[in-house]
């Protein structure tokens, strides 16, 4: 029979799985970025909205503020996504993914549009759109995967110190 890991073990390896996943999602940002679907990476807008009053004003080191606050974001989100799925022995990457996309939908259809640092869904940059759809799919699926490994890990470890 598995043990379930506690919290505070499904909580840790939650945001370590969910600041990997951020980093990943923050290359796909980049290409999209790169690809001219948008100007300003969505989180540099966010941070400025929130400190500065507007998305346009720009701040000093606000690259370094930005990938925190995304980092911390997504931590968080990655840890609330394992305790969500604690009880399961592996969360597949459709959950992940799933998850990614609520994410998408909750912030980008409802909170950052809110507080002014992009326009609402149906007003916005379609590419600007695109391109946050697959940072957020990329998001779930490397959620689930790190969490899956760190899970596998942590089970081969504790079954190597039953045996000694």
């Amino acid at each position: 029979m598995r043990q379930i890991p506690s919290r505070t073990a499904t909580g840790v390896d939650g945001a370590a799985a969910g600041a990997a996943a951020t980093v990943v999602m923050t290359a796909v940002l980049e290409a999209g970025r790169r690809m001219s679907l948008f100007d300003t990476p969505p989180p540099v807008r966010i941070v400025r909205r929130l400190l500065a009053g507007s998305s346009e004003r720009p701040l000093a080191r606000e690259m370094l503020l930005a990938g925190l606050a995304h980092l911390g974001y997504g931590g968080a989100c990655g840890a609330l996504f394992a305790l969500l799925a604690r009880r399961r022995s592996a969360p597949g990457p459709g959950p992940g993914v799933g998850f990614g996309l609520l994410l998408w939908l909750a912030g980008y259809g409802v909170w950052v549009p809110a507080i002014g640092a992009v326009p609402p869904l149906h007003r916005d940059r379609p590419g600007r759109q695109l391109a946050l759809v697959a940072a957020h799919v990329v998001y779930g699926a490397v959620l689930a995967e790190g969490l899956r490994a760190l899970r596998s890990g942590r089970e081969c470890a504790g079954a190597a110190a039953l045996r000694s």
